[in-house]
């Protein structure tokens, strides 16, 4: 019985191990992949911490890691629209009976030497593309892609406000500067943060603690406020602060996952200005393919935001550094 190295969380305990385990056969319609690099994503964090809890795993322990790239190692009987070798991006979940399962969630993920896909869960990789730049696509870049294309529909000109520029703020910034947006404005209390907003192409860069800050934002925008406000952080007094600076018929996006409730203080406000609020998860199919095909076109680059890259043993150093933001991480990886 072949055996591999898997980093798996046990979530009665929240206990997160490097372990052996049997390595999966592919059966019909399913490649198994070695993986050569798996994101690690705050959503990986929150599982750990018990923020979050998968809500369709069969058992009471997962093999973490929904950001992952790698090739080809086997193909189940039938299978003919892979080879070993090919290099693939997994998508991020998959559907059964009509309802989304999570990878590295609901089933088990990549932070392991291999991993077992549905052969329509497998998106091919340009040679171009680096596998740790690649692994990273499928969350932390086709979220904020869709809430920026599908859910807010942003369009060129249009003033937008990012709040929180950890992994999938940074990314947001970066793709609202592609798409046109203008001006994008970052907003994130820590001024390394800022830093790095404005080197992923924000226009302006401000300290939501800033007694000026709703000054800073009418003037950046011609007094009309942002059109569109992007919470990235999952944190009630950003919701607040950004419903403040929306301008008429703006939208609140809400990215960042968090338990709290929603208040909206000024409500008559709100619904005078015919202001929206939207909730974002994930992304649409077309997402991944569309962000491999500007990357390997050379209109995006992800080479700034991989932070380290790390063997799989060090997984737990991996999440410990993400939760205390230690040295100011936007994503970190892992190399089985």
């Amino acid at each position: 019985m072949a055996l591999m190295r898997a980093a798996r969380l046990h979530v009665p305990t929240r206990t997160l191990r490097i372990e052996e385990v049997k390595r999966p056969q592919p059966g019909p319609g399913e490649v198994l992949v070695k993986v050569e690099a798996a994101g690690v994503c705050l959503s990986d964090v929150h599982l750990i911490d018990g923020t979050l809890t998968p809500a369709l795993l069969p058992g009471d322990t997962v093999t973490l890691g929904h950001e992952v790239a790698g090739t080809v190692a086997e193909t189940g009987p039938e299978v003919t629209s892979w080879r070993e070798g090919d290099r693939v991006v997994l998508s991020a979940g998959e559907k059964r009976d009509g309802v989304v399962w999570t990878r590295g969630v609901d089933y088990d993920g990549g932070w392991a030497e291999y991993a077992l896909a549905r052969v329509d869960t497998l998106l091919t990789l340009p040679k171009s593309i680096p596998f740790e730049q690649a692994a990273i696509i499928p969350d932390a870049v086709s979220t904020p892609w869709g809430a920026i294309t599908t859910t807010a529909q942003v369009r060129p000109a249009q003033p937008v406000g990012v709040w929180g520029v950890g992994g999938l703020g940074a990314h947001g910034v970066q793709l609202l500067h592609a798409i046109g947006a203008y001006p994008v404005i970052a907003v994130d209390p820590a001024p390394a943060a800022r830093e790095r907003a404005l080197a992923f192409g924000a226009d302006l860069a401000f300290d939501p603690a800033d007694a000026r800050f709703a000054e800073q934002v009418r003037t950046a925008t011609g007094g009309t406020g942002v059109e569109v406000a992007f919470d990235f952080a999952g944190v009630p007094a950003v919701r607040e602060q950004a419903l403040g600076v929306l301008a008429e018929q703006g939208k609140l996006v809400l990215v960042g996952l968090t338990g709290k409730p929603l208040t909206i203080t000024a409500s008559t406000r709100f619904s005078y200005l015919r202001q929206q609020l939207l909730g974002h998860y994930g992304s649409e199919d077309t997402a991944v393919p569309q962000l491999l095909a500007l990357t390997a076109g050379g209109r995006l680059d992800f080479s700034k935001s991989i932070t380290d890259v790390l063997p799989l043993e060090k997984a737990a150093e991996a999440v410990e550094r993400l939760e205390t933001k230690e040295g100011n991480p936007i994503r970190l990886v892992l190399r089985p």
